[in-house]
């Protein structure tokens, strides 16, 4: 089995989603020691946006190979596990620009006809989020949250429907706040450890 581990926080050590993503890739390692990891830290190896020479294969050859890399690697995995932290309502852009890489028409998904086809189902995906604020539904906030929604719709649109997300929120409310945000989150990891 192999798990692909995904962070794109750009705070480093300080980082609420690392350390969510990592208890849970460990929690799932320690289940299944064999696994193979394979890590990418988009923040410190940023993968370069999404560009019309990208599109029309014209890029310098390391752009399309890095590119090229992330999908095969995204393909290879049977679990995904992804820090993504909340940045203005969203995902942070390091994260978009991988996202760009792996919904590749042919590889990922396929239209036909009755529409679009998702070519990945099968694959396990859990995502640590972290934010900010509270978004959760009843929240006044809730209507701005266009981070958990966005990674529904396109891990859906590629055919893995039941992405699993642990939540961090109200991180930078107080410390307080922030305290019981990280212990809720690591709580919910052990309960994933559990459904394995």
């Amino acid at each position: 089995m192999t798990l692909l581990h995904i962070d794109s926080s750009i705070l480093g050590d300080n980082s609420v989603s690392r350390q969510v993503s990592a208890a849970i890739a460990t929690a799932i390692t320690n289940d299944a020691p064999a696994t193979k990891v394979v890590y990418r830290d988009l923040a410190a190896d940023p993968l370069p946006h999404l560009s019309g020479a990208h599109l029309g294969g014209v890029a310098p050859q390391a752009e399309l190979d890095a590119g090229a890399e992330a999908l095969e690697q995204f393909l290879a995995a049977d679990i995904i596990v992804i820090g993504a932290p909340m940045y203005n309502f969203t995902i942070s852009s390091q994260l978009k620009a991988w996202i760009d890489r792996i919904l590749a028409a042919g590889k990922t998904f396929r239209y036909g006809p009755n529409g679009v086809e998702g070519l990945a189902g099968g694959k396990r995906v859990i995502v640590a989020l972290s934010k900010g604020g509270y978004y959760g539904d009843g929240q006044p906030a809730a209507g701005m949250d266009f981070q958990e929604p966005y990674l529904k719709a396109i891990f859906g649109f590629i055919g893995i429907h039941d992405v699993e997300f642990v939540r961090a929120e109200g991180i930078a409310v107080g410390p307080e706040q922030r305290e019981q945000g990280i212990a809720s989150a690591l709580a919910s990891v052990t309960e994933l450890k559990r459904a394995a």
